[in-house]
């Protein structure tokens, strides 16, 4: 009778097979340019990598496990993934991932190889802001030269309306007419000289193409688009909120056309809550020094808000929600924005309206 002391020459043999296949195919993945592994498909193990991917992705956590490997790579720690693209969290490098099943000597294995086109990304990420800084320089263009026509178009007749206000003030002055009359040309005197001021920016604007700047009060600023609007927001039973901080720094900007801006996006708002209800308008601006040191400048509504498909298209040329509008407001005031390096954007508001904002460089921080 013969003693079991020790593996039959039948397993010695399988297990020297397997051994001689482990080593084939760690010698095949040596040879594969990028980084190479073998999983087995039922247990998720390592089986096999080559250099590259020890040094690729070897420092990753539970890299010996495909499940853990790919939770490395997928999970919430990265937050960046572009399908079978990922960006490892270790390194910033970017992997194109691609999985196939291989059966080597009876082993059902998954083979990973990971390319590293972090190259290529880097060269999509530069064209892509090439094309969007040609496509801001297209639109600018457009909007000179629509600015330059209105400019043009507008100057004589407003230069006109001023010159009827001041003989209509010295006639009255002359009649002893009514002080409510006196005061109400002398008002719309101002709105006229305001308008002029505005026209005579954008011409300087359009043929500088380039603001002029320097440290400016926000809260003058507020105050002067209110004083503009005070008639349409009482007509409208509107109730003003102001929220801006004592000590909020100055921003470095063209007063103008910020007040352009502004006011632009304060009319929006008094429109969007024509069809609400009088005891639920109220129109709310604030102001604060975000996360970046930016002064960001927000005009918040309780109107009806607005689909997700419309705030996509919002700061379109052309684009517009309004029966009468022509679509071209929000596209100026985003060109001005980026003039002054900051952003326009957009947001829904709690409870029910819309919030569109801005943000300005200070003077101590401008580009």
């Amino acid at each position: 009778m013969t003693g079991a002391t020790g593996p039959s020459r039948t397993s010695r043999s399988r297990s020297a097979g397997r051994g001689a296949q482990s080593e084939a195919l760690a010698a095949v993945l040596a040879a594969v340019p990028f980084a190479c592994a073998a999983f087995d498909r039922r247990s998720g193990a390592l089986v096999a990598a080559n250099p590259r991917f020890s040094a690729d992705l070897g420092a990753l956590p539970g890299h010996g496990q495909r499940d853990a490997l790919l939770a490395s790579l997928y999970g919430d720690l990265t937050g960046e993934a572009r399908g079978e693209e990922v960006r490892a969290p270790h390194s910033g490098r970017w992997y194109a991932l691609h999985w196939r099943d291989l059966d080597c000597g009876g082993q059902a294995l998954s083979l990973l190889t990971a390319v590293d086109i972090s190259e290529r990304i880097e060269t999509l990420d530069s064209h892509k802001s090439q094309q969007e800084k040609l496509l801001f320089t297209s639109r600018m263009m457009s909007v000179g030269e629509m600015a330059a026509t209105l400019a043009h178009e507008l100057n004589q007749p407003l230069a006109a309306i001023v010159n009827y206000l001041n003989g209509s003030l010295r006639l009255v002055g002359q009649a002893g007419g009514p002080v409510q009359v006196e005061r109400a040309l002398q008002a719309a005197r101002t709105q006229a000289e305001h308008a002029s001021a505005v026209i005579a920016r954008v011409r300087e604007f359009v043929r500088a193409r380039e603001p002029r700047r320097d440290a400016q009060e926000l809260p003058l600023i507020v105050d002067t688009v209110l004083e503009l609007l005070r008639l349409e927001a009482e007509r409208q039973q509107l109730r003003v909120e102001l929220a801006l901080p004592a000590a909020l720094p100055p921003v470095y900007a063209d007063r103008v056309m910020i007040e352009q801006v502004l006011l632009n996006l304060v009319k929006n708002a008094i429109e969007a809550m024509r069809e609400v209800p009088a005891a639920q308008r109220g129109l709310r601006i604030e102001a604060r020094v975000n996360l970046d040191d930016e002064i960001e400048v927000r005009v918040c509504d309780r109107g009806p808000g607005l689909s997700p498909a419309q705030s996509e298209q919002l700061f379109s040329p052309f684009y517009t929600t309004k029966s009468d509008g022509l679509g071209i407001g929000l596209a100026i005031c985003r060109s001005i924005i980026e003039y002054h390096e900051g952003r326009l954007f957009f947001e829904a508001r709690d409870g029910g309206g819309s919030v569109f904002g801005f943000t300005l460089p200070t003077p101590d921080r401008r580009i």
